[in-house]
């Protein structure tokens, strides 16, 4: 059994917070970004192409992240404190939002520049567990997003939540929706086991939502929100939905 009590806070600097949440965002962009340009993309084109595209991504990111918090887990605190809607710093965001605003602002770039969106939504599929990986990490790190309480050998004590001892969800998070995740989409784009543009997409999908929607049942609820239908979390509705979602465009896309 383990014990947590780690510093949220990665760096500080006189009043100047650095946390290892945001760092987790910021090594997670820069990292994939350099994956999908040194490992994934041949041609250089398309390597200026998805340059042009991060800033779109970084917007959709925390807008998506954000809103989809906001919206899909504290909508009545939020309507009734809208000031707090931007401040991010406080902490607050969907992985669900925010891969809505990925998929959301790649099609703005994309239809700008009159290209086909399966071919960047791909590469960012490819890439994006390395960015989950860190997440879950970090969420481990803040003692948030724990488990329920168990009694199995790696069971951890989050010492700044209680004195229960939990399962470490963040980290069946981070080696499914991360590692495994990663070893899986990446085998089949390397190997170009697809069809066409679209597939590491809708692998990404489906994989990952069935990922989170297991995982979960390890998860302590969100307790503004707690149990929902058949006594299922928000997060595996969300997780069902996408994996419906994902399912089509798969179909879809070897249909064609």
């Amino acid at each position: 059994m383990f014990i947590n009590n780690f510093d949220p806070i990665a760096i500080q600097f006189f009043s100047l917070e650095i946390r290892w949440y945001s760092l987790a965002y910021i090594f997670g962009i820069l990292i994939g970004w350099l994956y999908c340009k040194k490992i994934l993309i041949k041609d250089k084109n398309t390597s200026k192409l998805f340059d042009d595209l991060i800033p779109y991504l970084i917007i959709g990111i925390i807008i998506g992240g954000r809103l989809g918090y906001v919206i899909f887990y504290n909508l009545q605190y939020y309507l009734n404190n809208l000031i707090e809607i931007p401040m991010i710093w406080q902490g607050g965001m969907s992985f669900h939002g925010g891969l809505i605003g990925v998929i959301v602002s790649t099609i703005i770039y994309c239809k700008k520049q009159k290209l086909d969106k399966f071919i960047f939504l791909d590469l960012i599929a490819a890439s994006a567990p390395i960015g989950i990986f860190l997440g879950r990490v970090s969420n481990f790190i803040n003692s948030e997003l724990y488990g329920r309480e168990t009694n199995l050998p790696w069971s951890v004590q989050f010492q700044k939540i209680d004195n229960i001892y939990r399962h470490p969800s963040q980290i069946y998070e981070a080696i499914f929706e991360g590692i495994v995740l990663f070893i899986l989409l990446n085998y089949v784009f390397r190997k170009s086991l697809y069809k066409s543009p679209g597939i590491i997409s809708a692998l990404f999908l489906i994989f990952y939502s069935i990922f989170r929607f297991c995982i979960e049942f390890t998860r302590e609820p969100d307790i503004q929100i707690g149990y929902i239908l058949f006594n299922l979390t928000l997060g595996q509705i969300l997780s069902f939905l996408f994996l419906m979602f994902g399912l089509f465009l798969f179909y879809k896309k070897n249909e064609s």
